[in-house]
Formats: structure tokens, sequence, C-alpha cells
């Protein structure tokens, strides 16, 4: 296996939990009974989307059978969660599962293709020889029976943010909150699936960099993007690091959602200076130059970096050893990048502080 399919935990610094954020929202909450024929057909229509994040489709194809044996005796069916956006989508935060199996029943075929491009014939299983459905396909079930099917109601829980206007970020808390099975979604993976775009591909891609993989002393990807949320939070204080408010969640959320589809003239200017950027910290500073204390200190990181980043054609390769060597003898600059670390007034006592040891303002 390759290095770049290793997964890798980094090792990062740990920051004070941030207090959960006070921002109201006004969310609709709405139920929808769709026809198990309008679920596929929207399917079809692509108005349901799967985020990425989630797991393939893991049932067997016994337990789809009895959800669709559930649907033909009149059995209740717990319901699926949709998210609504701002384009009207359908994003499934639960009934994955549910919504395939119904969609592959009427297909005919149980599962997605094989790697030799076969699908598995999709025969109600494990129902017992006695009832009528057993070893059915859509196609053999009497005709009743299939408009039955095709009629058959799966509830959905609607929810849409009202308010703020156009500041979608609720959708990341309700996926935070709902997302309590198995393994739960860290931040960014979250915003992977709430602020879909263009921009974050152009993150993925710009965490690949090698000098970047330097700096954060870590060749290898973090299996839970932790190494694309530290990107982003540079990003994010590059030119409005004076609009900082805690929480830090709150305010990548913002930048997530602000840059989605990656056109804006910041981040085509960013993704153009961070090549250079990082080359230019790694050749001078060397390995690991934020492991102020052993792991890595994100502070540290996203205050040098974002000022470096901002002021590139002010710096002066020369003498940023020394300089930085300075900085990190100052008293506020430990304290900054110690306690506190993502409270306002520390966030803008680090980026003054680092300035004016970098640019001598």
């Amino acid at each position: 296996m390759g290095h770049e399919f290793l997964e890798e935990d980094i090792d990062i610094e740990e920051e004070a939990e941030e207090d959960d954020i006070s921002i109201t929202y006004d969310i609709a909450t709405y139920p929808s009974d769709f026809t198990l024929s309008g679920i596929a057909t929207m399917w079809l229509d692509k108005d349901i989307t799967i985020p990425d994040f989630q797991r393939e489709f893991v049932w067997s194809i016994r337990q789809s059978s009895l959800l669709i044996d559930s649907f033909l005796t009149g059995l209740p069916v717990p319901p699926v969660f949709f998210y609504i956006d701002d384009e009207n989508r359908n994003l499934v935060i639960d009934g994955q599962q549910r919504i395939l199996s119904v969609v592959f029943f009427f297909e005919g075929y149980f599962g997605k293709e094989s790697t030799q491009g076969r699908r598995l014939v999709f025969r109600l299983t494990g129902l017992g020889e006695k009832s009528p459905y057993h070893n059915k396909r859509y196609e053999d079930l009497e005709e009743s029976d299939q408009r039955k099917l095709r009629q058959a109601v799966l509830r959905a829980v609607n929810i849409r943010q009202l308010s703020p206007a156009g500041e979608g970020t609720s959708a990341y808390y309700i996926f935070e909150r709902l997302n309590t099975g198995g393994t739960p979604l860290r931040p960014q993976e979250i915003r992977n699936v709430v602020f879909r775009g263009e921009f974050n591909q152009l993150l993925k891609e710009a965490n690949k960099n090698s000098n970047w993989r330097t700096i954060i002393g870590k060749s290898y990807l973090d299996k839970h993007q932790k190494d694309v949320e530290l990107l982003l939070r540079v990003f994010s204080l590059v030119g409005t690091a004076k609009d900082y408010d805690k929480p830090m969640k709150e305010f990548l959320n913002f930048t997530m959602r602000k840059h989605r589809n990656g056109r804006s003239k910041k981040v085509v200017a960013f993704f153009d200076v961070f090549p250079k950027m990082t080359k230019i910290v790694a050749d001078v500073l060397g390995s690991k130059p934020f492991h102020l204390r052993g792991p890595l200190n994100v502070s540290a990181l996203d205050a040098v970096l974002s000022v470096l980043i901002e002021n590139h054609d002010k710096i002066d390769s020369q003498t940023l050893k020394d300089r930085y060597a300075e900085l990190k003898e100052d008293e506020l600059f430990n304290d900054v990048t110690g306690y506190n670390t993502t409270d306002t007034k520390t966030v803008e006592d680090r980026i003054r502080v680092v300035r004016k040891y970098l640019l001598d303002n």
C-alpha cells in the first residue's frame, strides 16, 4: 500500500473546549409523507443527496427484505431525516439504508455493481416460506401488491433553516448533534457535508503539499481531516483576523460557507501564495516549527502562517529565522499560544505580536 493511503492522527496541543454558540436559529421542522414511488423518483432525479462521509450501503439483503415486507404488511417504519438546503435538495441526515433498499427493490437488483459489473437479483429473503412474498422480486408481486408498495408511505422529517437568512450554518450543528451513532464525525468532516463545493476540494488538494506536511509534522493525511481544518483556520485568518469573533468553530463555518464555490478573489490569491510561503517556512524554519512545547501548537501556526501569507510581499526570508526565534521568546506570544487560544482578545493579541516581530509593525 502506498503511503498516501495510510491514515494517521495529528498530535495537536490541546486547546480549551469552546463554549457552545449563542446564535439563535429559526428552524422549521415539518413532516412529509412520501410514497415509495416518489422516493424512487426523487433518487433518480438526484433530488436526494447522500453525503460523502456516510458509510456505504451496508444492509444485508435480509435486512432490506424485512423493510420491504414491513411496507407490504403495514408495519411501522421509522422516518428518515432530510436537511433541506438553499437549493431545495434533500440532504440525508439519517435513513440512507432505508431509502436505498426501496430504490434497489424497484430496480430489481440488490446493492451496487460489483467490480465485475454484476448485481445481485433482489429477491425478498428471510421472510419464511409461508410468506406470500417469499423469494419474490418486485416484478413477481401481484399487481395489487405492486400498487400497494408504490403507494406505501415513508415519512420524512424535514429540517430547514429560516433565519438568519443566507447563513445556513445551523446544518453544521444539526449534523453534529444527530450523528451520534458509530464513530462521531469530526468538525471538518461535517463541514465537508454541509458546505460542499470547490473550496473544499481546493483545501484537500493543498493539504497534500509536501512543505505543508513538513510544517505540521505529519507526512500522512489525517483520517479525520484535522489537517484540512488547520489549513482552513489559516485561510480564515488571512486578511480577516480583525473580524474574528469566537467561537472559532463558527468562524470557520462562515468561511467555508462564504467561499464554498472556490472562486472568490481571496481563494484564488491564497492558493497561489500558499505553496510559495510554505516552501519558505519549511526551508527557513525547518520541520515542525510550531511544535512549541511538544505537539503542534495550532495557535502559533494559525497566527504566524496567516500573517506571512497575508504579507508575503513584505517578508524577508533572510531574517525570518531570527525574527521567529525572538518571537518565541516573547512572554505575550507564549501566553496567547498557551491559554484561551480561541478567545477573541487572545487571537487579536496573537496576531498583533506576530506582526510586531515578523513585520516590524
